[in-house]
């Protein structure tokens, strides 16, 4: 069986201060605990910003050995220029650290807004930019705009390949042609559970499955029943061993995933608002038997339906 991510969409929220997060624990000190609550987190302070080469360093060196993190790409390539001239910004993006993570970086989450719709020629130059691995990324990196002069990271460390994931929000992109693109870039489709505001498809366009879980009868809010999240289980296991689902909702049913042993799973609970989200991913540790090779420093975790 190949590795299951499990985690949270970020990290600082204060209504998880004094619930998930114990009271007293300094924000400084919230990855800590939560990088070894879940064995995985995906960054969206970076969809916002740009972060900085130091921060993403100290990321890397506050978290276990064997953690994984996720990066969510710029919204300034993907809601503001709409992947329009966005070598610059492409190259910003990767010059501002992310590859201070190291072989503590999991897959790169490129999120579209409902409002794009999906043109093949556009997207299929968004793909052909993106970098394949770690060296290539670098390269780019060093083409970032003067602004980031001194302030840029560049180095590959060593050679890795780099995964890509896209999210997608509107009914157009329910096409075989899209997909087909996804196959051919080597780049995943995010099935993504969104209280069905958003299409959901489960199409296996490459090595690796990234799953993001906003919430199951309202948007970023509710939590996940037990049923749900042996539902959820239930489906991981099954990518992870190479399979698909049976039942499994597809743009392109003619097409079939090629046969595989093992995928690697990345699975990100989004539903903060009510602090569901770590709850719910810790039930799902559980279910692999995962939670047993978390440690609790620098503190235990609350017990998953404990709340507040």
């Amino acid at each position: 069986m190949a590795a299951i991510h499990i985690g949270i969409s970020g990290w600082r929220y204060t209504p998880w201060r004094g619930g998930f997060y114990p009271k007293g624990l300094t924000q400084k000190r919230e990855l800590q605990f939560a990088s070894r609550a879940v064995n995985s987190i995906e960054i969206n302070g970076s969809f916002y910003a740009l972060q900085t080469p130091e921060r993403y360093a100290q990321w890397y060196a506050e978290t276990p050995e064997h953690f994984v993190f996720s990066v969510k790409a710029p919204r300034f390539i993907t809601h503001i220029r709409r992947l329009r001239d966005i070598h610059g910004p492409m190259a910003n993006f990767f010059a501002s650290g992310v590859l201070e993570l190291k072989g503590k970086l999991g897959a790169i989450l490129w999120q579209f807004p409902p409002s794009f719709k999906f043109d093949p020629e556009l997207f299929e130059h968004f793909l052909a930019q993106l970098p394949a691995n770690t060296q290539q990324a670098a390269a780019l990196a060093r083409q970032h705009e003067p602004r980031l002069d001194g302030k840029a990271s560049s180095k590959a460390y060593r050679k890795r390949p780099l995964r890509h994931a896209v999210e997608i929000r509107h009914p157009s992109f329910a096409v075989p042609a899209f997909t087909d693109l996804l196959r051919r870039y080597g780049v995943a489709l995010v099935i993504a559970d969104a209280a069905g505001k958003w299409p959901y498809c489960e199409d296996l366009t490459c090595g690796f499955v990234y799953l993001r879980l906003h919430g199951q009868e309202q948007l970023y809010a509710s939590g996940y029943t037990a049923a749900a999240l042996k539902h959820w289980g239930d489906r991981i296991d099954t990518w992870s061993h190479g399979r698909q689902p049976s039942d499994a909702h597809l743009i392109d049913p003619r097409r079939r995933p090629r046969a595989r042993k093992s995928r690697e799973v990345f699975c990100y609970f989004d539903n903060d608002l009510k602090v569901r989200a770590p709850f719910d991913a810790r039930q799902l540790l559980q279910r692999f038997g995962l939670d047993r090779d978390l440690a609790t420093e620098p503190g235990q975790p609350a017990a998953p339906g404990a709340l507040p």
